[in-house]
């Protein structure tokens, strides 16, 4: 029998009172799953919380589901509409492009265009075979004739590809060059290498065209008895500019291509212009065909757009600029960013079902570990009600969507100072690259993943997941730890994510008083920052609840809101790093990388910034002398003595993991109050690497005098107000001794003092009690 498992995703992250929400599931072992709509209220297990938490919900659909094994679509490519066949081409031909590979000896085919199928051997298409040679092929369906290039291609240098056929001679050209310039490859003009190869081979016989075979470009058409068609021998690197003519283009005329000139109109059959369809806003997963047919073909998996092509010059470092000069698309075969599974059951959320964190469990045979699924979702009011709203970072969420550092990354154990605590979930969620990458990982030929998405399985969104490089509660479990308070104060509030403010703005959250963030919010859009910084200005109060957080630029397609993009670039603290000239997102035009270097530092909204990381223990805050300031003495008030949050489930205390501090010089509002901070560090915390422009000896925890968490409160116009705590470690202290503890009393207070309506405590003197109130 084969091992039982069982995982799914849901269409939507976000859904209101009333509105429908399908879920998609794929199971091993089992063909009935339970299924139970449930809320969810404490995520972490650890003992010194209250442990997992979850209340089950009345529903028509809870019961029985019938569930089935899925396949994944792995791998990015685009696929040409084509109804009539025009590309079945039946006489003389030539197909050519500009490619960058990047693991050209991989040891399998890889397709780069043409209408192949692999299982049968029928139809034509260029590519690299397994021992990285530039190669053209074609199959009747009974054999498979092929002409090969003379040299290996190299990878990461920018060459010139064509084949040139002519069915009723049989004669087959290969046509390669290399055109790598000062810039736009690994290596430069010193290194003594030829690029170039020439081949012609008479063919035994002609291709065979089968009418349902797509044309597809970096993968071809394959077979399985169980899973149906789907794209296999799938190419890693870029391509720029394929096309396809309808005769065999001489010599003299594949040179000029070379360079980057079209062939003659009456020639092509197809020309996918690679740089056409670029904005100031971004470029979509459509790429045109400026050939006389309007063969347009269409990404799968988010090929990678904004991308250098092979004629980048090194001066321009935008689309922007030089749209002309970004013709590369890039692909990997390990791509997913929808899995496209076939929807399982589709349900509608009761239009009084209270908004908050809700998942549909889902079980087969014993129930746990890979047994046991939670797909999890928001659910909002369909009318805002409450006066606090929690604001889910479900950006971040997607940014570390199974990550797999614990497995990859080298530095990860001297990072968090202690050995990864690995489980079954985290095993498989490694072997099965078909439930997709985190932007903290990299694809299998070196590239950093720039986008994510929801419409697959997010093994680490889901409640009791530990981030095992860290053996802690991360991201969505921890921020279980603050909506767990929220309830357990008796607290009002209304649940939305970052998807609905990006998508709405301000909208989203002008109806509150007071908005929370999660424990980590550090991807960021521009529409989410714009709003909640409008969203002070005009009188609301945030509170910040964690550290590293309004970080990263992020993008969201317009008409993709469920995948997100982000570009690491040469600053900050990053697994990866962007290449040259590929800084700028292709889903809305701006330049990604960290929000300081776009001028706006997290410490002109929140007061604090990024300063240190450290992952083995955290320190208690001790109050500092603003604390007992007539504006905000209030907000420690009933905390006995000067220690705050000496108790946490995540190693043992609300300072620690990621920290923020108060920062003049980068934006911190100069009427903020410091209340309190921690210190004392150990040295496995490290200063971060924006802060640096030399490194040297002391950059860690007890010697550098920086390396602290802030929590801060200031004022803003219309009796707006921020405060945060600096510290992700925060959060996870709220649950400590059944909620009671100094934490949870300080955030007690900024909230009842933040939902109120009219001015905050402290702002204004009363004659009659000659005091401020």
């Amino acid at each position: 029998m084969a091992q039982q498992k069982i995982f799914g995703y849901a269409n939507r992250i976000s859904v209101k009172q009333g509105e429908e929400i399908t879920f998609h599931v794929n199971c091993d072992g089992a063909s009935e799953a339970q299924a139970q709509l449930v809320r969810l209220i404490h995520g972490d297990a650890h003992e010194a919380g209250p442990g997992f938490q979850e209340e089950e919900v009345a529903h028509p659909l809870n019961g029985a589901w019938q569930v089935k094994k899925q396949f994944t679509q792995l791998g990015s490519f685009l696929q040409v509409e084509d109804s009539d066949n025009r590309l079945a081409v039946e006489g003389p031909f030539t197909l050519f492009c500009h490619i960058w590979p990047t693991i050209p000896k991989k040891g399998a085919r890889q397709t780069l265009l043409g209408r192949w199928d692999t299982r049968n051997n029928t139809g034509f298409a260029l590519g690299i075979n397994p021992e990285g040679y530039l190669e053209f092929w074609v199959g009747d369906g009974k054999e498979v004739d092929y002409v090969t290039a003379e040299l290996p291609l190299v990878a990461r240098m920018w060459y010139f590809v064509g084949a040139s056929f002519d069915p009723a001679t049989g004669k087959a050209t290969l046509y390669q060059e290399g055109v790598a310039n000062r810039y736009n490859s690994l290596l430069g003009k010193v290194v003594p290498h030829d690029y170039a190869s020439h081949v012609r081979q008479t063919f035994r016989f002609r291709h065979k065209n089968v009418a349902s075979v797509p044309f597809l470009i970096a993968g071809a058409r394959d077979h399985h008895l169980l899973r149906g068609d789907f794209v296999n021998d799938l190419y890693a690197g870029k391509i720029d500019r394929p096309a396809i003519c309808d005769r065999v283009l001489d010599r003299t005329e594949l040179d000029a291509c070379k360079t980057g000139a079209k062939p003659k109109a009456a020639a092509i059959l197809a020309y996918w212009d690679t740089t056409a369809g670029y904005s100031d806003r971004g470029v979509g997963q459509t790429v045109f065909d400026a050939g006389p047919h309007g063969l347009h073909a269409e990404g799968v998996n988010h090929p990678v757009r904004a991308m250098t092509g092979f004629n980048w010059n090194g001066r321009d470092d935008c689309f922007r600029l030089a749209p002309d000069q970004y013709g590369g698309i890039e692909f990997h075969p390990d791509a997913v960013t929808d899995c496209r599974w076939d929807e399982t059951a589709r349900i509608t959320i009761p239009s009084d079902l209270q908004s908050g964190i809700y998942a549909m469990r889902l079980r087969i045979g014993p129930g746990t570990g890979i047994t046991e699924e939670y797909i999890v979702f928001i659910v909002r009011p369909a009318k805002p009600s409450a006066k606090l709203c929690y604001l889910i970072p479900t950006a971040s969420y997607l940014a570390y969507g199974n990550e797999s550092l614990s497995f990859d990354a080298h530095i990860i154990q001297p990072m968090t100072g202690q050995p990864p605590v690995v489980t079954e979930l985290d095993i498989e969620t490694y072997e099965h690259r078909e439930y997709g990458l985190s932007t903290y990982d990299h694809f299998e030929d070196g590239a950093g993943v720039c986008f994510s998405s929801y419409l697959r399985p997010v093994i680490n969104m889901r409640p009791k997941y530990r981030m095992s490089s860290m053996n802690i509660t991360w991201q969505f479990p921890a921020d279980l730890s603050i909506s767990a308070w929220i309830r357990h104060q008796g607290y009002d509030c209304d649940f939305i994510t970052d998807e609905d403010l990006d998508r709405e703005g301000l909208d989203a959250i002008r109806p509150y008083n007071c908005v929370i963030t999660g424990t980590h919010p550090e991807y960021v859009s521009e529409r989410m920052l714009d709003a909640q910084e409008d969203f002070v200005a005009g009188g609301g109060r945030l509170i910040y609840m964690g550290g590293n957080g309004y970080y990263w630029v992020v993008g969201f397609a317009r008409d993709n809101p469920a995948c997100m993009e982000v570009r690491k670039l040469d600053s900050g603290m990053r697994a990866w790093a962007a290449k040259p000239g590929e800084h700028y997102l292709q889903t809305t035009g701006e330049k990604s990388g960290l929000w300081r270097n776009r001028g706006r530092a997290p410490q002109k909204l929140t007061g604090v910034g990024f300063i240190g990381e450290g992952f083995e223990t955290a320190s208690p805050y001790r109050k500092m002398p603003d604390a007992w300031h007539r504006t905000a003495s209030w907000i420690t008030e009933g905390i006995e003595g000067e220690i705050i949050g000496d108790q946490g489930l995540a190693y043992g205390a609300a300072g620690g993991i990621e920290l923020d501090r108060y920062d003049l010089s980068l934006g911190t509002p100069p009427h903020t109050k410091i209340i309190a901070a921690t210190g004392g560090h150990s040295d496995n915390y490290v200063l971060v690497t924006e802060e640096l422009l030399y490194a040297y000896a002391g950059l860690v925890g007890s010697l550098d005098y920086r390396i602290r968490g802030d929590m801060t409160y200031f004022t803003a116009p219309n009796d707006g107000a921020v405060f945060c705590t600096g510290s992700i470690g925060y959060g996870q202290a709220l649950p400590a001794n059944g909620f009671d503890n100094s934490a949870a009393k300080v955030l007690a207070n900024v909230v009842e003092a933040f939902v109120k309506d009219g001015p905050l405590p402290g702002t204004r003197w009363t004659l009659e009690e000659k005091q401020w109130r």
